[in-house]
């Protein structure tokens, strides 16, 4: 991902703040950042989201109200979340959740002419998967 750097510092505090849907990430930098749970999940960095390569990726809709059911210490580099539409393989590391923090604007008007130019919106249905699929996870 553009913008990511190895040397983003580590986070000093993480907070879930259930009601207003948000992870709220303190940096030592002290850079400070509420990441709504929709964006984590629009952008979760698993292959079920990104894909395997370039074009792969798919478009997540109706994630509004996704809520994050658990978050899970993965070493001292990442974390992993649990999502109430039983998403749980993205490893979100300190620097992936720095550059959301830092990026929103840009996302969130990326994802909206993602959904523009796929014809669809924010709060739509996901669509149902196809029999054919990623052979490596289980759908």
């Amino acid at each position: 991902m553009a913008g990511l750097q190895k040397n983003t510092p580590a986070p000093q505090d993480i907070t879930v703040h259930g009601a207003s849907r948000v992870l709220e990430v303190s940096f030592a930098d002290g850079a400070s950042f509420r990441i709504p749970f929709e964006l984590m999940r629009v952008y979760s960095p698993s292959a079920e989201v990104q894909g395997h390569g370039p074009g792969q990726e798919v478009l997540q809709t109706g994630k509004r109200l996704v809520d994050l059911e658990g978050l899970e210490p993965i070493g001292n580099y990442a974390i992993k979340p649990s999502f109430s539409d039983g998403h749980d393989s993205g490893l979100f590391t300190w620097e992936y959740l720095y550059f959301l923090g830092s990026e929103q604007d840009q996302l969130w008007a990326d994802y909206e002419r993602r959904l523009q130019a796929a014809g669809t919106e924010r709060d739509a249905p996901m669509p149902e998967k196809a029999g054919a699929g990623c052979s490596t996870h289980a759908h």
